[in-house]
């Protein structure tokens, strides 16, 4: 019986009977099926999704965050696809989290995460975040009170830039936009508690059309301006526990200043063994009888201003300090300052920070300003040439051997301690080399931001605003969205005026530049 051929009709009915059954198992494993995709995509929606370069995978941090942390920041979903090309992606599966994409950066009308982190009382630490042991122990890992002070400093810098009139068409080319007593409301530094006493203006000549060279009563065609001074208010005193003197030095923007960085000889001070780079040098002491901003050398208008200070705020009983800061050349100009200050000034507490400075003089000078007790952190990034300036082929080469060449007069050195950044670390920063986009300032401001240790991620709870980045460059990535070069005028400077024309407006009487702004007609304790 068991071999016996079906039916025909047997067999049909069979398979009438089985159908139904099979029809309900796919159903139902379509059902599950469908209810799991539905599941991960709901999961994976709830996400921003965004598209980026497989090398920034292991870019972030690690960090435990706390629920306070983890209520402002509010990680996304990271889509990528694996390829064997130069711009690797990763399947939909294998997402991570990244704290920013385009979606960030449009303004919805609600509270937008924080620019900026708490800020401690120092008061009882200060001269240990300024260098009175070599910040050992401060940088690997990075404090994140030093963290915070540094950035501070660099935003002060970064203003310099900010409000410097570097359009060769203005009739006021080569000076600030803004007067002293509105430049940190412009600016919106007031949050840092300073208060400006005096602008600096050094003998640079800038490139600027003929005519405006036959009309210098209305501007020097000589001098430009290039920082300030300032001191700390009363309540930043009492936070950070000193009368805090600060000294900022704004980098190059003007062609010619170019010119006068790249001179790399050597010049004596004096009649020592000392000796620094002479385009430095000559930007910090050179003035003119002819000049109406620079009867005084730069030099002897901070120095004048600095002792008047130290005297005002020392009769008063309080403890002082000068900080000294600059970029690029403004970071030579900190130390040829600082140099001079320890010498016309005893027993003040000086401290250095550059950012991206170059060499600025020989083993002589490295080791007069440690003597004086002067203490410099030197913060560089690692893909930035300036730095390696002047001498990038001789003196990385002969530095190799100081056993043997530690001690010649000729090869330059640099001064005091280092923390050395990486564009590689930064997740939102491209991978395409850009040495001008390297030593940017917002550059280095971001990273230091983000920085914690050599072997530490990027940190993803870094509160820089990262569309800062693109103020002057255009280091972020693509996929922000962020417009490069975004930081300008409106209709590059022009208005339109009531009668419907196109014109260039004059700036208002406040903010004209005068001979006397290089003076401090007022009282520094407000």
């Amino acid at each position: 019986m068991d071999k016996m051929q079906l039916s025909p009709v047997r067999h049909v009915d069979r398979q009438k009977t089985e159908r139904p059954r099979t029809k309900r198992v796919w159903k139902l494993k379509l059902s599950v099926t469908w209810q799991r995709m539905k599941k991960v995509l709901k999961s994976t929606l709830k996400h921003r999704l965004h598209l980026h370069l497989a090398s920034n995978l292991s870019k972030l941090s690690t960090l435990k965050l706390n629920h306070h942390d983890m209520a402002i920041i509010k990680p996304i979903k990271h889509v990528m696809k694996k390829k064997k090309t130069i711009r690797p992606t990763m399947p939909l599966a294998q997402l991570i989290q990244l704290p920013y994409t385009a979606a960030d950066f449009i303004d919805h009308g609600h509270a937008m995460t924080p620019t900026k982190s708490p800020i401690e009382n120092i008061s009882t630490r200060w001269r240990e975040l300024h260098g009175l042991h070599n910040w050992d122990g401060l940088i690997e890992p990075l404090h994140p009170w030093l963290r915070r002070e540094v950035v501070k400093y660099g935003e002060f810098i970064q203003g310099t830039y900010d409000a410097f009139d570097f359009d060769p068409l203005s009739e006021f080319c080569g000076s600030c936009r803004y007067n002293r007593h509105k430049l940190f409301e412009e600016l919106g530094l007031t949050k840092h508690g300073y208060n400006v006493t005096k602008y600096i203006y050094a003998m640079s000549h800038v490139d600027v059309p003929e005519w405006l060279e036959r009309t210098y009563c209305t501007w020097s065609k000589d001098s430009n301006w290039m920082g300030y001074v300032a001191v700390s208010g009363d309540a930043e005193t009492a936070r950070i526990g000193r009368r805090d003197i600060l000294v900022a030095w704004r980098g190059t923007v003007a062609p010619t200043e170019w010119y006068t960085d790249l001179k790399t000889r050597l010049q004596r001070l004096g009649k020592t063994n000392i000796k620094v780079q002479r385009g430095f040098l000559s930007i910090y002491s050179s003035k003119g009888d002819f000049s109406r901003y620079n009867k005084l050398s730069a030099s002897e208008q901070v120095k004048e201003e600095i002792q008047k200070l130290v005297s005002f705020f020392r009769d008063r009983g309080e403890e002082v300090s000068l900080t000294i800061c600059g970029h690029s050349l403004g970071g030579a100009l900190a130390l040829l300052n600082a140099y001079d200050a320890a010498t016309y000034v005893p027993h003040l507490f000086i401290n250095v920070i550059s950012f991206g400075a170059p060499r600025v003089g020989n083993i002589h000078f490295k080791e007069k300003l440690k003597e004086l007790g002067v203490k410099t952190l030197r913060v560089v990034v690692k893909q930035d040439i300036v730095p390696k300036l002047p001498g990038f082929i001789l003196n990385t080469i002969l530095n190799k051997f100081t056993a043997v060449t530690g001690r010649l007069k000729w090869i330059y050195r640099h001064v005091g301690t280092q923390l050395k950044l990486d564009v590689l670390m930064s997740p939102y920063l491209t991978r395409d080399p850009d040495y001008t986009g390297s030593h940017n300032l917002e550059t280095y401001l971001h990273l230091l931001d983000g920085y914690i240790s050599k072997t530490s991620k990027f940190r993803w709870n870094a509160r820089r605003d990262v569309a800062l980045v693109n103020k002057s460059t255009d280091m972020l990535i693509k996929e922000l969205k962020i417009p490069e070069f975004w930081y300008q005028r409106p209709f590059k400077g022009l208005v339109l005026n009531q009668y419907g024309r196109w014109v260039k407006p004059g700036r208002p009487v406040e903010h004209v530049p005068s001979p006397r702004s290089t003076g401090s007609d007022h009282d520094p304790s407000l």
